[in-house]
């Protein structure tokens, strides 16, 4: 498959990004931060179904999803972009720093189940897309955000993800040639960043309940699909309203990076957050970040990085809608 250079442009700074220029960038980019395990056997979807917080039943095979693995605590211990290339195949997607540790606690309760798990990481290379040459690889194929639900799409080898900065992203698995048009990794990480899904890191491993990452808004939690570990707490925190914790986008002229947490202003002995996922602006300019974060703490005064008197954190819109019961 053929893929041509493309341009994406970041937003200028008087939108409060934290970029003074446009920065243009092209091409692809080999997916190296990601991995991917297989599962494949009679039982694969049954066997996921029991263990993941989507409805893996229910995908069909023109179809990709967000989904989690939680304790039995109910706080991620991976996070997914699944996709079932065939009834009895499911690839899951995910950050390879967590990928070893997810595959052998995967394994531990595969059992009698007719279900094989393998790191496929070096048998399915990933490249990410992005901009105009996404858009051409993928024709109508639906992406972005709807109804406030992130959708995903599969087109051959391309899974399409959620827009980001207004620019289509695609995912090509095992492209029959690897795509020659460079892309920097960090800006890839970059639009992974403002697109506000979060990712599981190793460093972030059983952190967040997912409501915390904003899962449940984003299509990633199915409260209808029955038992997998940590379901009772995940479906508790959801029908009591217990939720107090959220994750939203900030900017920051200081060095940030995953698991580092954030104080407030009025508060410097207790954390007021973690951060998720982090990556520099493409200008070179400050940094963009994903924070799971106290409601209380956006109601006033300041959040900052590592201490209460830290780089401070420049609250950004959201890329999707909100749906909260108060």
């Amino acid at each position: 498959m053929q893929v041509c250079a493309l341009r994406v442009w970041t937003r200028a700074g008087d939108d409060n990004r934290g970029m003074n220029t446009l920065t243009p960038l092209s091409g692809t980019v080999a997916l190296t931060h990601w991995g991917v395990i297989r599962a494949q056997g009679a039982d694969a979807v049954s066997f996921l179904q029991g263990q993941l917080t989507q409805d893996v039943a229910q995908l069909t095979t023109a179809q990709a999803a967000l989904s989690g693995y939680c304790s039995p605590k109910g706080r991620l211990l991976a996070s997914f972009v699944i996709c079932k290339p065939a009834a009895d195949e499911v690839l899951l997607l995910c950050h390879a720093s967590l990928l070893a540790a997810t595959l052998k606690r995967l394994q531990m309760f595969v059992m009698r189940a007719k279900c094989k798990l393998t790191d496929a990481t070096a048998e399915l290379p990933l490249f990410g897309v992005v901009g105009d040459a996404a858009s051409g690889l993928l024709g109508g194929l639906v992406g972005g955000l709807v109804d406030g639900l992130a959708v995903w799409g599969k087109a051959e080898n391309c899974l399409r993800l959620p827009d980001s900065e207004g620019m289509a992203r695609a995912v090509l698995i095992a492209p029959s040639s690897a795509p020659t048009s460079a892309l920097r990794l960090a800006d890839w990480q970059w639009l992974e960043v403002r697109s506000a899904i979060a990712t599981i890191e190793a460093a972030t491993v059983d952190q967040f309940v997912p409501q915390m990452l904003n899962y449940e808004q984003l299509g990633g939690v199915n409260f209808q699909k029955g038992c997998y570990p940590g379901q009772e707490i995940v479906a508790r925190s959801q029908f009591r309203g217990t939720i107090k914790r959220r994750a939203h986008l900030f900017e920051t002229d200081s060095a940030i990076t995953a698991d580092q947490e954030v104080f407030h202003s009025s508060d410097a002995a207790q954390p007021a957050g973690l951060v998720v996922n982090a990556a520099r602006n493409p200008s070179g300019s400050g940094f963009s970040a994903l924070v799971e974060v106290k409601l209380a703490a956006l109601e006033g005064g300041s959040l900052h990085v590592g201490a209460a008197d830290g780089g401070l954190l420049r609250l950004q819109p959201l890329p999707y809608a909100m749906t909260l019961e108060i």
